[in-house]
Formats: structure tokens, sequence, C-alpha cells
């Protein structure tokens, strides 16, 4: 009986501590899901037939974002180290994947007023708590 405790306690532990080991720093971007869920093209991955808007609510849901914004007619999700652009493509939308610091270059003219600019002294990257 004590055996069968001392197993179920080491199990239980090991459980624990697999369960906090993840990064605090947030979700990291669901790209094996949206490779899953959409088709590879037009320099991404493509919904034929879903606006932009129900696109991103569909990866959001799926993987909660650290922050999402609009701009023109596209959505931004912010994951931990990435960036996730929805735009508008043939009647559908295109799903683009970046990690935050070329992602915030290529869409800096829609991202530099609402999140931090990686090149910049008080950028800290990662997510709350990190790098301090």
């Amino acid at each position: 009986m004590k055996t069968a405790r001392r197993i179920s306690v080491l199990f239980l532990a090991t459980a624990a501590l697999a369960a906090c080991s993840g990064d605090s720093g947030g979700n990291a971007v669901p790209s094996s899901w949206i490779r899953k869920e959409y088709r590879a093209g037009g320099g991404g991955y493509i919904d034929r037939t879903d606006p932009v808007s129900t696109v991103a609510d569909e990866i959001d849901k799926h993987t909660s974002a650290q922050d999402r914004t609009s701009s023109s007619s596209m959505v931004f999700l912010r994951y931990r180290d990435d960036i996730v652009a929805v735009s508008p493509y043939q009647g559908g939308s295109r799903i683009e994947i970046d990690d935050y610091r070329n992602g915030y270059r290529r869409w800096k003219s829609h991202l530099s007023s609402v999140w931090p600019d990686p090149d910049s002294d008080s950028f800290r990257g990662g997510g709350p708590g990190s790098g301090k």
C-alpha cells in the first residue's frame, strides 16, 4: 500500500511540475493548429471564405492572444514571441505568422502606436515579467 501511495505522490508531483514549467510570459502562437486548420498559400495560410474578423476570432479563441489590434482591414494578434496578421485575400483571409521583431518591422505603420518597438531601449520583449 505504501508503494502505491508513493507512486501516486510521485506521479502527482511530476504532473504538477510539468504544468508549472511553461513560460509565464504569455501564450505561444498556435502555429501547428493554424497549419492544420488553414490551407498553405498566398505567402501564409488561407481561409478562402471567412472574413478577417471571423478568422482572427477563430485563432484567438483557440489560443488567446496577449493583445489584439486592428488597422485598416487587418487584425493583428500578439503572442509571446510572435505576431499573427490576418488580412483580406481573394474573398477570404490570409494568415501570416512572424516573430515579433520581424512582424513589427513589417507592419510598423499599423502597430507603432499600440505595441512596443522591439528596437527601442525600453523594450524588454518576452511578455510580462521577462528580462527584469
